[in-house]
């Protein structure tokens, strides 16, 4: 189920950023991870812009680990855990970050999304997050809508209703990020209100396949 979030206000509640980083990479050819943009790995643009956010970084890696170093002067404490197998998928990805979390809050993104704008992400936080102090929240979870549908990245959770969704639906064999958004109470923030804050969309820009790495190096300059 899903509501209308227009623009909220109020303050941003503290939040722990989750990055999956377990995929697969297959259809990039390599390391999608690793590969340099704008001076940097690919997956340092999300990191960073998860810490401009949120009180910590948690990175979810693949049970082989990461084959890229993690910045080392991020303002938030940065953490690595893994998704417990190998390329398990977004779901268990998604829940093995909200498990490490400390916050009440979450906002989730890909690796591969180098151009995630902060005022976006704490839109959707306030959204779902509804009155300071109020654990319960406006809902379950955020989400921002393109061309009517809400998007499965980025994501503004709470964390026990998606730890608790993720296990139900992990036990069915369920692992879509579209199943855990169909059991959530979704707070979707319409185009409009977004597109005010990046009128690019680059927030939702990811990187699948080498000739992404273009449109992204221009998103992110």
């Amino acid at each position: 189920p899903s509501r209308d979030a227009r623009q909220p206000s109020g303050p941003t509640p503290p939040a722990s950023g989750i990055v999956l980083a377990g995929g697969r990479s297959s259809r990039f050819g390599r390391d999608k991870l690793a590969e340099p943009l704008d001076g940097r790995p690919l997956l340092h643009h999300a990191i960073r812009a998860l810490a401009s956010v949120c009180t910590e970084v948690i990175v979810v890696a693949p049970a082989g680990g990461l084959t890229v170093a993690l910045p080392a002067d991020l303002p938030v404490p940065l953490h690595v855990v893994s998704d417990g197998t190998s390329f398990s998928g977004p779901l268990l990805g998604l829940a093995a970050g909200a498990a490490a979390a400390e916050e009440w809050w979450l906002v989730v993104a890909g690796g591969d999304m180098p151009s995630l704008e902060p005022t976006v992400l704490r839109t959707m936080l306030r959204a779902v997050a509804g009155r300071p102090g109020d654990r319960n929240g406006a809902g379950q979870a955020a989400a921002l809508e393109l061309d009517g549908a809400a998007q499965r990245l980025p994501l503004a959770l709470h964390r026990g209703a998606a730890i608790a969704a993720a296990g139900d639906l992990a036990s069915s064999r369920e692992r879509s990020l579209g199943a855990l958004l169909d059991a959530l109470d979704v707070r979707v923030v319409p185009e409009d209100a977004w597109r005010r804050l990046d009128p690019d969309a680059r927030t939702l820009h990811d990187v699948d396949v080498p000739a992404d790495l273009a449109p992204a190096a221009v998103a992110v300059s």
